[in-house]
């Protein structure tokens, strides 16, 4: 999936990584994608509430080697 912007936060731990996100989301357009690479497995539950508390789309997640990938559009 293509991303308009990209952020890694990977090696970073909660609550970090869900700081970075709420950032990122605030500085992009509505309608963009945002794409997060992360390695905290605690961070994944995190973003899920984050999405629903906010109201922005989770629209893809992929995971492979410990490294997951989410993607989100804003509304």
């Amino acid at each position: 999936m293509k991303a308009d912007v990209i952020l890694d936060v990977k090696g970073l731990h909660s609550p970090m990584p869900v700081i970075k996100i709420k950032k990122a989301i605030d500085a992009i357009q509505s309608g963009q994608v945002l794409g997060v690479i992360l390695t905290d497995p605690g961070t994944k539950s995190d973003i899920s509430a984050l999405l629903h508390r906010l109201g922005h789309e989770l629209l893809q997640v992929t995971e492979e080697g410990g490294i997951a990938e989410f993607y989100i559009e804003k509304k």
